[in-house]
């Protein structure tokens, strides 16, 4: 089975670094997988990509050594599965706020006799190999989104759970949880805090911690704190802020940065 370069950069002890897909297109996803990100998370939670559309997009991904990964609409066995068939290498589910919710995201996303994951994985062989049912279960990784102040107070509950690989933080439905504006990168203190908590604790459980960052700078910020799996911006994003460079410097203008307003 192709090995998941998401697992060996973790066993290496480095980071991956993450980039978002939120526009629809195989071409532009194809771009963005030939510019050398670790993995691509391409966004069904937010935003207008569907499933036909994530579908085209692994494929554009899988002209590359770059990881495709999934961000799922929600903790929903049918997206999950779908999705994993579709040949996703890694899945981010969001709203994962206690231990039954670990545990059934772990259930579904692994076959028998470790999940309840169904038996059809049409386009995970073309990409994974003739081989992988044998090894999905140990290949393919699983993100639990922690974002709410109920994710907070089941925190071990739910990183004690087998099985899940990385914890992923979003911080702006975390700043919204904890009564704070919503950001990436400058957020304010209770959630500066929270997101320490939740990197100390994951660390104990051997649990791989994830964030989503709005740019380079807090990234490696973050990966010298002790992430292992950093997102930076999205496809969207970074196509304004070019083009806003370049309409800045034709008309004379200084360039004005893109407000963080900490969507994905």
């Amino acid at each position: 089975m192709r090995e998941n370069r998401i697992r060996t950069i973790w066993k290496g002890g480095e980071a991956v670094v993450n980039g978002w897909l939120a526009i629809p297109n195989a071409f532009s996803a194809e771009t963005m997988a030939h510019q050398g990100w670790d993995s691509l998370t391409i966004d069904l939670q937010h935003g207008v990509v569907d499933y036909q559309a994530a579908v085209n997009m692994l494929t554009a991904i899988s002209t590359t050594n770059t990881v495709p990964v999934v961000r799922v609409p929600w903790l929903e066995p049918g997206i999950l599965m779908k999705m994993l068939d579709a040949g996703a290498y890694a899945l981010i589910c969001p709203m994962v706020n206690t231990r039954e919710d670990a545990e059934r995201l772990v259930a579904v996303t692994h076959y028998a006799p470790r999940g309840t994951r169904s038996f059809g994985p049409i386009r995970a062989l073309l990409y994974g190999g003739t081989d992988y049912p044998k090894h999905a279960n140990d290949t393919i990784v699983v993100f639990a989104m922690i974002e709410t102040k109920q994710a907070l107070e089941n925190l071990d509950d739910i990183l004690s759970v087998k099985g899940l690989d990385a914890v992923y933080i979003g911080p702006s439905d975390l700043s919204l949880a904890l009564g704070c504006t919503p950001t990436f990168d400058d957020v304010d203190p209770p959630v500066a805090e929270a997101i320490d908590h939740i990197l100390a604790r994951a660390k104990k459980h051997g649990v791989v911690a994830a964030i989503h960052n709005g740019t380079p700078e807090a990234a490696l910020k973050r990966i010298e704190k002790g992430f292992q799996f950093v997102t930076i911006s999205s496809d969207a994003r970074l196509m304004a802020a070019g083009a806003q460079q370049v309409i800045a410097k034709m008309a004379g203008r200084g360039v004005k940065p893109l407000p963080d307003r900490g969507t994905y």
